[in-house]
């Protein structure tokens, strides 16, 4: 495989913006995805695509769940932006792949070879992607199997697969890995902290995280839809969490009135990691004044959190997700090592899909 030089070619990728002119590739309309190395991108087989939460639901959503059809709708998303960006959610998710060439310019100064399986640590949003088939769609997962290449830069994250976890449970985790990074380093010993959206991946991972920042002294509670998910059973079965609320956390002060009742003074820190919109509201409303509320959610409202904080005379800090965070790959990974019954679960949800 030959690799293309051009002395224009940008570290972030600017040089694969089709339109508009000046954009980054996040927020581009279109991407070149021509599936070539250029001297200073790493070209990937793409075998499978993790789509982000919000992105899958909305999808499925529109498609009445039928999974030819989900198929095609990411497909004629890929076909008319070069990249997996949903229109609708603004979100994407990120893939597996093996290293098929390596750009002149990168072979000396990463570790990587051809050949490597690697998982991709940027969004779906800003990779040039390029799909030659759809072979299959699993709406448990939000996982569709693709032939197809894909692009990372030179400044893209990525992350060799680990041989003591199974590559598809490995994809799962590095999909949110900036959530358990950035709980860890938000919750200290003795804090109340609200989860919203406990049963989830990044909700799990998240309510561990948090039980072992805040220790004894501290409580951490879960809030999601149902109680009786194999997922929430387990949460409250090895203690991830203290007590766990049934509610609907678009139901603002349903939330935040059950939160009240277990923690008068409200929670010093929540963790939004629910797949729908909505729920902004009822995340500020369970927060205490000077607390922090962390949106990992992909289905935030930047304006609703702003006038809602503003509506309800709420000052607190609001932290926007950040998928990215240091040391982030190996953190989430790590979880499943330290909290093996996190790990059996995901295991068990993802290794036979």
């Amino acid at each position: 495989m030959t690799t293309t030089v051009d002395a224009s070619l940008h570290p972030l990728g600017t040089h694969r913006v089709l339109e508009p002119a000046g954009a980054m590739p996040q927020s581009a309309l279109r991407l070149d995805n021509t599936p070539v190395a250029r001297a200073n991108e790493i070209l990937c087989d793409v075998e499978v695509l993790n789509i982000d939460s919000a992105s899958f639901k909305q999808i499925a959503d529109a498609e009445e769940g039928d999974e030819t059809r989900i198929g095609a709708h990411v497909a004629n998303i890929v076909a008319t932006r070069g990249k997996q960006h949903n229109p609708v959610t603004g979100s994407g998710g990120m893939f597996i792949g093996r290293v098929a060439a390596v750009g002149e310019r990168l072979r000396d100064r990463i570790a990587l070879k051809v050949g490597d399986r690697i998982a991709s640590l940027v969004s779906l949003t800003l990779t040039p992607l390029h799909v030659r088939r759809i072979t299959r769609v699993c709406t448990k997962t939000g996982r569709i199997w693709i032939e197809g290449s894909a692009i990372l830069f030179e400044r893209s994250l990525w992350s060799k697969l680990p041989e003591d976890i199974d590559e598809n449970v490995a994809l799962a985790v590095l999909d949110v890995a900036g959530a358990p990074a950035q709980v860890a380093r938000l919750c200290k010993p003795g804090q109340n902290v609200v989860v919203i959206g406990a049963d989830g991946k990044s909700g799990m991972l998240s309510c561990a995280h948090a039980k072992r920042a805040v220790g004894a002294s501290g409580r951490v509670i879960g809030i999601a839809p149902s109680s009786e998910t194999e997922a929430a059973q387990l949460l409250r079965r090895e203690g991830y969490v203290d007590a766990f609320v049934v509610a609907d956390a678009r139901d603002t002060l349903g939330v935040s009135g059950q939160v009240e009742a277990l923690l008068p003074e409200l929670a010093d820190v929540v963790i939004n990691c629910v797949n729908v919109p909505g729920t902004e509201l009822a995340s500020i409303l369970s927060t205490k004044d000077d607390g922090t509320l962390y949106f990992f959610s992909m289905s935030t409202s930047f304006t609703a959190a702003a006038l809602g904080a503003e509506g309800a005379a709420k000052d607190i800090t609001m932290i926007v997700g950040n998928g990215y965070a240091r040391n982030h790959a190996e953190i989430a990974l790590q979880t499943l090592r330290d909290f093996p019954a996190i790990h059996s679960y995901f295991n068990a949800k993802y290794a036979r899909s």
